[in-house]
């Protein structure tokens, strides 16, 4: 233990000389050293470290035991611990909060190589950013010294509550109501598919405020904080899912829970601003995710086929493997970009919908083609649970349906796409 804290400790110091992202400063002549050199692929040493750091613990404490989890549907506590020792937890947290303070793109680094490993792991890692991200973006001081600053101070988890039964990729459908009383709200609705909804902390929670149901989305809902253990919240049970089964899945019945008014996000009426903002900061390391299971099934196939024999040959060297391992390839490459691209925009102060979308649809189908792939060229094993590969397939899917499915991505891109020639 005192090994993996003395870790965070490098990390942390690291973290704290300054940098946040290779864009957020100009870029480096590789051959020189001088700013001035335009665009460049080269990580920093810093960053090489986070990735090597992550990478390590993904080969040697998640890929030994990841099978076993996706099995039994345990919540993976032990790797959680270990990841926020190594501090590859929470990263977006300010340092002002006790946290590293990183950049969207290291953040993206981190996820790619812990998705590598497992992404129900990763996923349930993954899932303290997105509830997280509103109080980063949006709390003022004392909302993000009390329920940052906790994330810091030992391995806690938080959720985004914003999904309902009736309400996923259309957010202006949401149901529950928040009613003012005095100084504190009412709060009455249910949420559903909750990602860490039953180990949760604390959740970022977004509700209707204004009881009209013409008033735009902009204005009618409140983002709140809401702590998990207050009076009225009953967790439903875990969900087993198709894939990413060790990830805590949940509904969750809020029945006159009561909130105060201090931990209102901004103010009434911002709460819809507040949650779509958060998906811009967090669509990226999805991406990220997406792209470390894709290049984990590209690596499983390539092993196994210069492995398997077929016509006294390997199968890698007959025409039609090695082109689909050469697509393969080349869609993860292209996918990585993409994320990073998404990513830069953000560590530079720039509105990303337009590439966060892109990287999050696109990431999300070549995740489902190279796993479906790799399943192929595995021929019958791919399809038997004692080989990786299936487990890849089942765990792609949700790629293209939790944070934006894939469809509401393309009407995303479609929007901004065409808003460039309507300005």
């Amino acid at each position: 233990m005192s090994a993996l804290r003395a870790t965070r400790q490098i990390l942390q110091t690291i973290a704290g000389r300054g940098w946040r992202s290779h864009s957020s400063k100009p870029a480096q002549n590789l051959a020189t050293g001088k700013p001035g050199a335009g665009f460049s692929f080269e990580l920093t040493d810093e960053q090489k470290e986070f990735q090597a750091t992550a990478r390590k613990f993904a080969a040697e404490e998640i890929i030994p035991v990841a099978a076993q989890y996706d099995k039994s549907g345990e919540y993976p506590v032990p790797l959680i611990k270990r990841a926020w020792e190594l501090g590859l937890m929470n990263s977006h947290i300010p340092e002002s909060c006790g946290g590293l303070g990183l950049g969207c793109f290291e953040a993206c680094l981190i996820t790619e190589e812990l998705a590598y490993g497992c992404t129900g792991v990763q996923t349930a890692i993954e899932a303290n950013s997105l509830g997280e991200m509103p109080v980063i973006i949006a709390g003022n001081e004392h909302q993000q010294k009390k329920y940052l600053g906790r994330m810091t101070e030992e391995p806690l988890m938080c959720a985004y509550c914003v999904t309902e039964p009736g309400a996923g990729s259309d957010v202006a459908g949401v149901k529950t109501k928040a009613e003012k009383k005095g100084d504190e709200y009412i709060i009455n609705g249910q949420k559903m598919w909750i990602t860490n909804g039953g180990k949760a902390n604390w959740y970022f929670l977004l509700a209707r405020t204004d009881p009209d149901p013409k008033a735009p989305a902009s204005k009618a809902f409140t983002g709140f904080i809401v702590e998990a253990d207050s009076p009225g919240i009953q967790i439903g049970r875990k969900e087993m899912n198709m894939g990413q089964r060790c990830s805590d899945t949940r509904g969750i019945v809020f029945e006159d829970v009561r909130v105060p008014k201090e931990n209102v996000l901004i103010a009434e009426g911002a709460g819809f601003k507040i949650a779509m903002g958060a998906f811009d900061k967090t669509r990226p390391p999805v991406a990220a995710g997406a792209v470390g299971l894709a290049r984990r099934a590209l690596d499983e196939a390539t092993r196994y086929a210069l492995e398997r024999k077929t016509f006294g040959k390997a199968i890698v060297e007959h025409q039609a493997v090695s082109f689909l391992l050469a697509e393969m390839a080349m869609k993860v490459e292209l996918a990585r970009m993409a994320y990073q691209r998404a990513a830069w925009e953000v560590d530079i102060g720039r509105r990303n919908t337009y590439y966060a979308s892109i990287a999050k649809a696109f990431a999300g189908d070549i995740a489902n083609q190279v796993a479906t792939d790799a399943v192929q060229i595995f021929g019958g094993n791919g399809f038997n649970t004692e080989y990786p590969v299936e487990k890849l397939m089942r765990d792609a899917k949700i790629y293209q349906i939790y944070e934006g499915t894939a469809q509401i991505q393309r009407m995303i891109i479609a929007r901004e796409h065409v808003g460039k020639f309507k300005a």
